[in-house]
């Protein structure tokens, strides 16, 4: 069995390095940010350019890396609308998968807005970072990509998914794989108590790319969307503060 050491904790049977290809994330001490501009210069109908952050934010005792994640539209990325923590561990022994991804809520989202923005010691140390971390949303089980996809890891939510009540669902389902491009693609769900999506994109997952480094000081150049987006379009293609 292949253990690695993996940004300060080891997660068994993973044979790729630190957190650049896992989850779009880096265990280093500055952040990774991915946009879907792409799929929302293709298809304004159904996507749109959101901004997604992932960093470090604390460790736990039993070697857990917990991770704080954010997504907000691009042209207001200090106004965040989903914003959550995420705890990184192996899977359990007797599951077959290799890593499980759980998400939290946050006690107090505002002290942490653009938190992968700020410097060390301007945002919440390890201890509340601990302390804020609240109740359990949703669990993802991660296995290795068969030989000859695209992806690295796949996962999704199990069969039933996850209690949610926003928008009108009854619960939600979440599809993520993590590419060798280093794009991450993620597929959130909302169901009513017959089966009908009620939130969520139909045409298929937003597709997470990772912001060029050359172009970051450019990355909030206007979009020419081919007509303004509504509320109400807006909040049927994608759930906001969803799960």
């Amino acid at each position: 069995r292949i253990r690695l050491k993996f940004c300060n904790f080891e997660l068994r049977k993973i044979t790729i390095m630190c957190f650049d290809t896992f989850l779009g994330l880096y265990c280093h001490d500055w952040f990774y940010v991915q946009f879907s501009r792409e799929q929302a210069r293709q298809d304004p109908g159904n996507y749109f350019n959101l901004r997604m952050l992932t960093c470090p934010a604390t460790e736990m005792v039993d070697g857990s890396g917990v991770l704080y994640f954010e997504q907000a539209f691009w042209r207001a990325p200090e106004k965040p609308f989903r914003q959550r923590f995420y705890m990184v561990k192996p899977c359990p022994k007797e599951m077959k998968c290799d890593v499980e991804l759980s998400s939290y809520a946050i006690r107090d989202v505002e002290e942490y807005k653009n938190f992968c923005d700020r410097q060390k010691d301007q945002r919440p140390q390890p201890e509340e970072v601990i302390a804020d971390i609240a109740e359990h949303l949703t669990t993802i089980h991660l296995s290795r990509c068969e030989r000859g996809k695209r992806c690295l890891y796949e996962g999704s939510t199990p069969l039933g998914g996850f209690p949610n009540s926003w928008g009108g669902a009854a619960y939600c389902t979440s599809d993520l794989s993590i590419h060798k491009n280093g794009e991450t693609h993620i597929w959130d769900k909302g169901f009513d108590d017959n089966g009908s999506q009620v939130w969520g994109t139909k045409a298929g997952p937003y597709e997470f790319k990772p912001a060029p480094k050359s172009n970051y000081d450019d990355m909030f150049s206007p979009l020419n969307f081919s007509a303004p987006l509504s509320l109400e379009k807006m909040e049927s293609s994608y759930a906001i503060d969803d799960q």
